[in-house]
């Protein structure tokens, strides 16, 4: 089994719809996906509704939290969306992300780059706006190569120039409310040095210690190195090592199923999930 658990979808900050995203999985080899948009459970129904044959879906959600002025990201799996708790937490998470988007485009008018609030809202279309759209405008504006090249100290990365805070989630504070909700919790991207300030080893370790379930370890902004770290550091706090490409469609150069999840680590998110369960299309594998 081929299995991709971080995607998004134009429900936040992706290129694909939710249809597109889960026909363009099955059409990549995909045997799993989840998707995971930023703060919204919005892109599922629609994904669910166009589930071809053969490919399973985990509803998702990836939620903002911040710990120590570090902002860091929980993959949720599994839950039940309408748990009042949770869903009030991620409609404060939404409610910011425009004020927070219009703050980073005065930030970088200030800095002398012509983005304009038009353009980040005609990217973002129906999404819930983020900083890959402030990125992609860079990126038609010529002042950066790649959105990943927006995602620096220079410009958008945590604490960079042009960077502004948003309603975030303390980590403890999600995945209790996750836990509470049925649903099962990974960090993701933990070591991510490139995108700014990194939570130390001793916040993973009492993450751990609060109920953390895994650690994102193969992802395409962890090198070799980090893997083997990430990977030694999920052995020693009993953590679950997943695989994902956290994949934007065209926004990002990564390929769905370009990373993945061993099946047994899928296996055992699974039986630990009582919120929601897998969606199997039409003959899709169902796990044990």
């Amino acid at each position: 089994m081929r299995i991709d658990l971080h995607t998004h979808s134009t429900a936040s900050d992706g290129t694909d719809t939710p249809a597109e995203l889960v026909a363009n999985a099955a059409a990549a080899g995909l045997d799993v996906v989840a998707l995971t948009d930023h703060d919204t459970v919005g892109g599922h129904a629609e994904a669910t509704a166009a589930l071809p044959e053969g490919l399973t879906l985990v509803t998702g959600a990836e939620l903002s939290c911040r710990i120590d002025g570090i902002s860091l990201h929980m993959l949720a799996y599994l839950f039940d969306p309408s748990e009042p708790e949770l869903a009030r937490e991620r409609e404060l998470v939404r409610d910011d992300r425009v004020p927070r988007a219009q703050a980073m485009v005065r930030t970088l008018q200030e800095l002398d780059v012509p983005v304009t609030w038009e353009q980040v809202a005609r990217i973002a279309g129906d999404g819930s706006v983020g900083r890959p759209h402030v990125a992609t405008a860079l990126v038609e504006l010529g002042v950066v190569d790649t959105v990943s090249d927006a995602f620096t100290p220079a410009w958008l990365g945590n604490g960079g120039r042009a960077y502004a805070d948003k309603h975030e989630l303390d980590p403890f504070d999600a995945i209790r409310l996750v836990k509470a909700a049925g649903g099962v919790t990974v960090f993701a991207h933990p070591l991510a040095v490139k995108r700014g300030a990194v939570v130390p080893e001793s916040v993973i370790a009492r993450l751990a210690a609060a109920g953390l379930d895994g650690i994102e370890v193969d992802h395409m902004d962890h090198d070799e190195p980090t893997r083997a770290r990430l990977r030694g550091l999920a052995a020693e706090l009993g953590l679950l090592p997943t695989g994902s490409s956290d994949y934007h469609g065209s926004r990002k150069t990564v390929r769905l199923g370009e990373y993945t999840t061993d099946p047994e680590i899928y296996g055992e998110i699974t039986r630990r999930a009582t919120g929601a369960f897998p969606v199997p299309g039409a003959g899709g594998p169902v796990p044990a």
